[in-house]
């Protein structure tokens, strides 16, 4: 397949980009590039393309951008039910941790998500999946984190797997048993901890190892906040899933400096997310690893919050910074990143170019798959957007609609 006539091929090749170096997108006007077997065999001008390919089946971008497809490096994608008066409860003044306190919040979801039927799962969650997919998302991380109970979060590993296995929107599977203390452990985090780190982490894996063999181990994420898992707490799980073999990742810093980020960079993590009270020195130490800043600008928006992640102080760090949408029912139901992007542009106060390397390339190596994703270049998997614009700005400057006109996953062509 040879997709051409792109007024602006963006191929951002050249892999990750860190610091000041963010928003570098190797254009190529009047684009074109070969795809075969699903993956990208070359990369040129239109004119040449078309006079080496002649008899390739063809796909007209028509004067259209072309980008790659959209990578959500963080998503609460299976869950059940909703908590609309919950966000009535914040427009009255109650702030997130006063509903969780009071049982609402994740507990909330929780309730709902063990209630719900194998199949009433996959179907609620299989709805946001398209949306996302609709949106140009073409590959997305998603954790589970909404059982708390071994059984509930092994249906929810198991949802993901039969997401990914149905298609296209390709998933990346994190355990989350670690999203918050569950109503039966209230008031004994160090037994819920214990039980993660001696019981759940250790089954967790056999269970992996059975059903998806063929697959990477999943990421292994928490929720390290005050009045949640603390920072000691944080340190053994981590470790605990370290020596189990598993890669990590860590929700830190939405609305206090535990030190999280810092702990979990020494660890080896391959992202932080959110962000947002992070340290200026543990902000330096980001810089100088390679371990992601995820920034999830939908969280802030959606509870009215004034305070973002610093990106100009990472980017001046030299951080590797990568953006996703947060999707869960509490904060942040958006499955759009382009919407994702707007946000970044007016609160994170990056360029256009910044925030699509953001929800490109970096938000690939924010889930270790920048080797095969995130960019248009030879060798890489045929994860390609056509826009109904011209011009890439438009993805920062506009919003609230959808600027995707064909999502093209591993060669497969599915038009909005």
């Amino acid at each position: 397949m040879l997709i051409h006539s792109a007024s602006q091929l963006i191929t951002l090749a050249g892999g990750p980009q860190r610091g000041h170096e963010l928003g570098r997108l190797s254009i190529i006007e009047d684009g074109a590039l070969l795809v075969r077997g699903g993956i990208i065999e070359e990369v040129g001008k239109t004119p040449g393309l078309i006079y080496k390919y002649p008899n390739e089946e063809r796909v007209n971008a028509h004067g259209n951008a072309v980008i790659p497809g959209f990578v959500d490096p963080h998503t609460h994608l299976v869950w059940a039910g909703d908590r609309a008066a919950e966000f009535e409860m914040r427009l009255q003044g109650k702030t997130y941790m006063e509903i969780m306190n009071a049982g609402g919040g994740i507990a909330s979801t929780v309730n709902a998500t063990r209630a719900a039927s194998p199949d009433e799962l996959l179907a609620q969650s299989r709805h946001r999946a398209q949306g996302m997919l609709r949106f140009g998302t073409t590959t997305a991380e998603a954790k589970s984190g909404y059982g708390l109970e071994l059984n509930a979060e092994l249906a929810q590993l198991e949802t993901l797997l039969a997401l990914d296995k149905e298609g296209p929107l390709e998933i990346v599977p994190t355990f989350l048993g670690a999203h918050a203390i569950p109503p039966e452990y209230a008031g004994r985090t160090t037994e819920y901890v214990n039980l993660i780190c001696d019981q759940m982490l250790p089954i967790v894996k056999a269970w992996w190892l059975k059903h998806a063999a063929q697959r990477p181990l999943p990421f292994v994420d928490m929720f390290c906040e005050k009045g949640v898992f603390e920072l000691e707490d944080t340190r053994r799980i981590l470790t605990a899933a370290k020596k189990l073999g598993f890669p990590l990742k860590a929700h830190v810093d939405e609305f206090e400096n535990l030190g999280g980020a810092g702990l979990a960079a020494k660890l080896g993590a391959v992202s932080v997310d959110h962000a947002v009270k992070t340290s200026a020195e543990e902000i330096k130490a980001l810089g100088k690893s390679e371990t992601v800043v995820v920034s999830l600008p939908c969280t802030p928006f959606g509870l009215a919050e004034p305070h973002y992640s610093p990106a100009r102080e990472m980017l001046a760090a030299d951080c590797l910074l990568a953006l996703a949408t947060d999707l869960n029912p509490g904060t942040a139901w958006c499955e759009s990143m382009q919407f994702v992007m707007a946000l970044a542009c007016r609160y994170l106060k990056l360029a256009p170019a910044q925030a699509l390397a953001a929800a490109t390339i970096n938000a690939a190596k924010a889930i270790g798959r920048d080797g095969t994703i995130g960019s248009i270049e030879i060798g890489m998997q045929a994860d390609i957007l056509v826009l109904s614009v011209d011009d890439y700005r438009q993805l920062g400057y506009r919003f609230g609609g959808n600027l995707v006109e064909t999502v093209i996953k591993k060669g497969l062509v599915i038009s909005n």
